[in-house]
């Protein structure tokens, strides 16, 4: 599969983004998704992930409440909808793609996914 983020730019403190990942190759609803990111001199983390269905998400302390994944396998696309956005949210987020069925209890591992998206830049300035 390939995967292509989209929908980083630059906001202000507190307000919101929505990032999107389309997706092409294999059925997409095949595809278990999440969403990392990674700030300048850290480490890449998790943010959310998505089940196949889209029945079960999974979110970051960091995050939750504020951002949403959400899934619509007949466009092939996984979104991230991001509100009340902080500076500390600032980085570079990935798409990824696991495409296997096993139980999906290391979503949060980015070894856990077969396929990356090329990123997009979030910029949130104070």
């Amino acid at each position: 599969v390939q995967l292509q983020a989209s929908g980083g730019g630059l906001v202000q403190d507190g307000g919101s983004l929505r990032l999107s990942c389309a997706a092409s190759g294999r059925t997409f609803s095949s595809y278990f998704m999440g969403w990392f990111r990674q700030a300048p001199g850290k480490e890449r983390e998790f943010v959310a992930a998505i089940s196949w269905s889209g029945g079960s998400t999974y979110s970051s302390d960091s995050v939750k409440g504020r951002f949403t994944i959400s899934r619509d396998n007949a466009k092939n696309t996984v979104y991230l909808q991001m509100n009340s956005l902080k500076p500390e949210d600032t980085a570079v987020y990935y798409c990824a793609a696991y495409g296997g069925h096993s139980a999906a209890s290391m979503y949060s591992l980015g070894a856990f996914y077969d396929h990356w998206g090329q990123g997009t830049l979030v910029t949130v300035s104070s």
